[in-house]
């Protein structure tokens, strides 16, 4: 009877450790532009919008720059269409990998100033 409880316990544990490792490998932190550069995972980089970017028909590319919080700029390419609301946007979060000097986005997260503005005075 006890040995029952001791693999119901093993089997419990196992599993309680395996979703915990599971979890901790599907979060992608936020780094900033030098340490996207140096480390050598998927992460997600979010920056000031730097121009309008350029797309190209040939390779099916959209490429632009942003700059982070501590004024460093990096390149980043997207593989698909520029976002429709990217013109409008003040800041991109990138979630990508840096490699051979440019971070390759596989996901565009963009962010658009506020639509509602605070009431003005009225007087």
């Amino acid at each position: 009877m006890r040995s029952k409880y001791i693999i119901g316990a093993v089997i419990i544990i196992g599993f309680t450790v395996w979703a915990a490792i599971s979890f901790n490998a599907s979060l992608t932190p936020y780094v900033s532009v030098d340490e996207a550069k140096h480390l050598n995972k998927t992460v997600q980089v979010k920056g000031e919008r730097l121009g309008h970017g350029n797309f190209d028909v040939n390779t099916n590319q959209f490429k632009f720059k942003i700059r982070d919080e501590n004024g460093d700029v990096l390149q980043v390419v997207y593989d698909g269409a520029k976002p429709g609301n990217f013109d409008q946007a003040s800041h991109v979060v990138c979630v990508g990998k840096y490699e051979n000097g440019v971070f390759h986005a596989k996901e565009l997260l963009v962010k658009c100033p506020s639509k509602y503005q605070p009431e003005g005075n009225n007087s």
